[in-house]
């Protein structure tokens, strides 16, 4: 049995996510997912594990750094450019919150990307 994630770390991640243009929530197949046009850009479900994990995408140019990092990061088995978290209570919310935007810019038509202020790098 999966357990669902905390409502409040639902409601942290939607502030972030919904806060992109188009950007909507919706229920998934387990867990939540947030998608802009037909792209999803994040997945948040409980495992059979028991743990939490959030999903998005990368630059194919990092995902070596996902693949070697360990926990709390995982390379997703799906999607060329899939990655993870394993949330808990350690997680740290400001740099999830700044690789769910480059998921939501990597996933997103580039007239909507280019709304969304980035760092630069």
């Amino acid at each position: 049995m999966r357990p669902d994630v905390p409502a409040q770390w639902v409601e942290r991640l939607d502030r972030i996510l919904s806060a992109f243009p188009e950007c909507r929530r919706e229920a998934a197949w387990v867990g939540t997912r947030w998608r802009v046009k037909a792209s999803t850009v994040a997945h948040v479900f409980g495992g059979e594990d028991q743990l939490f994990r959030i999903v998005f995408h990368t630059e194919p140019s990092e995902l070596p750094a996902f693949e070697n990092m360990g926990p709390p990061y995982f390379r997703a088995g799906w999607g060329a450019t899939t990655v993870g978290i394993l949330l808990d209570d350690e997680t740290d919310w400001g740099e999830l919150a700044e690789l769910l935007t480059d998921s939501y810019c990597a996933q997103a038509p580039v007239a909507l990307s280019e709304l969304v202020d980035r760092p630069e790098s």
